[in-house]
């Protein structure tokens, strides 16, 4: 399976995968966008491959990023508990989705909406002293992230994260807490995109990127958590309302073109 991958052509896709999942484990969003698009636009693959693709590469990904912020005390259990389980039920739905109908139509939509999200976080994060609450909206923004996670290859972060800062949540535990959530729900996604699609659809070409993916990801794991740690709250919720509009709005634009 992963004969003749030479050195040369893994590591453009290790550089990728260290980049987002370095952005990915600090912010709370973006490995799946950067790495899906990646797969879609730059390498043709189809998109239910790729996002099987990068879901397998995020079980790992994130099974070393959420044991990171574990240990860095970035995790509220109680609001991890409250998201778990309607991620998980909102993943295996979007799996179905993406590998039996064509949920391209609803994307544009979203992605606007997350764009609008991004600029707001950054308007409050520049104008405002934020004031830490305890979310409200819970459940369903896990059901609605977990769904678009699988059926659009990348958005249980922006969707997740992004809400629960609006809210109000604190950004380093909220952030911890999205990413150790997401190990489990990328393990569903995972299985549920192997049980409908097999493995037939994973050529050895399709190899050499997800490999790739996987070494530069799991090598930026742990820094991730350490800088949404030391991060002022202010320039972290800068941050991230700077990297959701402008991945956003760059899946708007390919969802438009």
């Amino acid at each position: 399976m992963f004969a003749g991958i030479t050195l040369a052509e893994m590591l453009p896709y290790v550089a990728v995968g260290f980049a987002a999942q370095l952005v990915d484990g600090a912010l709370g969003m973006a490995f799946g966008v950067i790495s899906s698009t990646l797969l879609v636009s730059v390498l043709g693959i189809a998109p239910a491959t790729a996002s099987a693709g990068v879901h397998l590469v995020e079980t790992m990904t994130t099974g070393v990023s959420g044991l990171s912020h574990v240990l860095h005390r970035n995790v509220n259990w109680r609001l991890f508990a409250r998201l778990l389980i309607p991620g998980i039920i909102g993943g295996v739905l979007g799996a179905y989705v993406l590998t039996t109908l064509d949920a391209s139509v609803t994307r544009p939509f979203v992605m606007a909406y997350l764009s609008a999200i991004g600029l707001y976080l950054l308007f409050r994060a520049i104008r405002f002293t934020p004031h830490h609450r305890e979310p409200k909206i819970v459940e369903p923004l896990g059901l609605a992230g977990g769904f678009l996670d699988a059926a659009g290859g990348g958005g249980w972060g922006p969707v997740v994260t992004s809400n629960l800062l609006v809210q109000g949540a604190q950004p380093r535990t909220t952030i911890g807490t999205v990413n150790t959530t997401e190990f489990f729900l990328t393990l569903t996604i995972s299985a549920t995109f192997l049980f409908h699609v097999g493995a037939q659809g994973f050529t050895p070409d399709f190899w050499h990127p997800v490999l790739g993916l996987l070494v530069g990801g799991v090598v930026a794991a742990p820094f991730g958590a350490m800088f949404a740690k030391r991060m002022p709250v202010r320039l972290l919720l800068s941050l991230v309302g700077v990297v959701l509009t402008a991945t956003s709005a760059f899946s708007l634009y390919r969802a438009l073109i």
